[in-house]
């Protein structure tokens, strides 16, 4: 089965095989393994572990999200987020779960986030400490410009988180230099190609030193994962890790590096997300966004106004032909979303077309043109 979601994603079998092991993580045998992770990590993101923390944290992406504001937007700071889709909307509710102010910013569901409103917008309310920023949203398919928005936020002497969970390791991330973001937040089971269970977080060590005690979680403390490491020395963590998870990740990271890196995996990933896009287009399909803004992590395609059309019938017969997309839809016109990440090849992709175009035949869905009512957007 392919999993063409936008994580977890289809892993390759050595990624697998690598968890076929018990560790200890308190055994000074596994320290190798958690610094080597460390390091490469630390490489990916510009060569800042002389800057940088590296810190690990048991979990989804949005703990550790929730993890970088708690820690480092003070109290009496706030967040300016472009409402860029379903995981800015994600991030607006986790700061004010944990009580910091936000003010979010409109922008278009079928374009870039605008670099330029958002130096307006901080401009406006000086009290706002931080950016916080989705640099691949994958409820829309687009990529927003972090070097962009990053320099706004930078001319206007403001600080930015950066939910880059599904970006990091195969978009451009280079925090060295960007200095105006104090954490960016990833994953292990995204472009890492991964499995689930483990999140990161890069953050800047200056803006840690000052972050003692704000967090209110124990948990989720950013802060004292880093005087910990500090004290304890860059091998292990506070609390129980998903050993294995680690093992897997170490694998993917060596087979990332095999690839050619970032920019090798980049280019396979635009391969599949063009691919996907076309053949769509050639089997009657719509695409949602235009191929000018559409990113390489995953493709909306607009539910069919066929009224045979049924999204959990269509994922079902998709499923008996070999692949397995979201079951929900999180635009505000019906669509099925497709990932293009995980260890996916254009053959995938032109074999995924073939699977499509066959499944609408056999649910009778006749008419491909897109259902253009608008609705509420699921979760997901």
């Amino acid at each position: 089965m392919k999993l063409l979601i936008p994580g977890p994603v289809t892993t390759r079998p050595e990624v697998r095989a690598a968890m076929d092991a018990d560790f200890a993580p308190w055994d000074p045998d596994f320290r190798p393994l958690y610094a080597e992770v460390r390091a490469r990590l630390a490489a990916l993101a510009g060569h800042v572990l002389a800057t940088h923390a590296v810190l690990p944290l048991q979990g989804a992406g949005h703990f550790a999200v929730e993890a970088a504001i708690r820690t480092l937007v003070p109290p009496e700071g706030g967040l300016l987020i472009p409402m860029v889709g379903n995981y800015a909307a994600r991030m607006a509710r986790l700061a004010r779960e944990v009580g910091r102010r936000v003010v979010e910013l409109p922008v278009s569901p079928v374009a870039p986030a605008d670099a330029a409103a958002v130096g307006t917008a901080l401009a406006a309310d000086p009290t706002l400490s931080h950016v916080g920023f989705v640099y691949s949203e994958t409820s829309s398919g687009i990529v927003h410009d972090v070097h962009a928005v990053g320099a706004a936020a930078r001319g206007a002497g403001r600080r930015m988180l950066v939910d880059a969970v599904s970006a990091f390791g195969a978009l451009p991330l280079d925090l060295s230099a960007q200095p105006e973001i104090d954490a960016a937040v990833f994953t292990a089971n995204k472009c890492l190609e991964g499995v689930p269970g483990l999140a990161y977080v890069i953050a800047r060590i200056d803006a840690l030193r000052g972050a003692e005690g704000r967090a209110g979680s124990w948990s989720l403390d950013l802060a004292d994962i880093f005087l910990a490491g500090e004290r304890d020395g860059w091998g292990g963590f506070r609390f129980t890790p998903p050993a294995q998870v680690l093992a897997a990740l170490r694998r993917a990271l060596q087979l990332l590096a095999d690839e050619g890196g970032p920019p090798a995996r980049l280019a396979r990933y635009r391969a599949n997300a063009r691919t996907l896009h076309e053949g769509m287009q050639a089997i009657g399909l719509t695409p949602y966004l235009a191929s000018a803004v559409q990113g390489p992590i995953g493709v909306n395609v607009h539910a069919p106004a066929d009224p045979a059309w049924s999204l959990e019938n269509f994922v079902t017969a998709l499923k008996a032909r070999g692949f397995l997309i979201s079951n929900f839809y999180n635009t505000a016109r019906p669509s099925f979303r497709v990932g293009c990440i995980g260890a996916i090849t254009p053959d995938d992709m032109d074999r995924f077309v073939a699977a499509v175009d066959a499944a609408l035949q056999a649910m009778g869905v006749r008419d491909r043109g897109p259902d253009c009512q608008d609705r509420a957007a699921s979760s997901g």
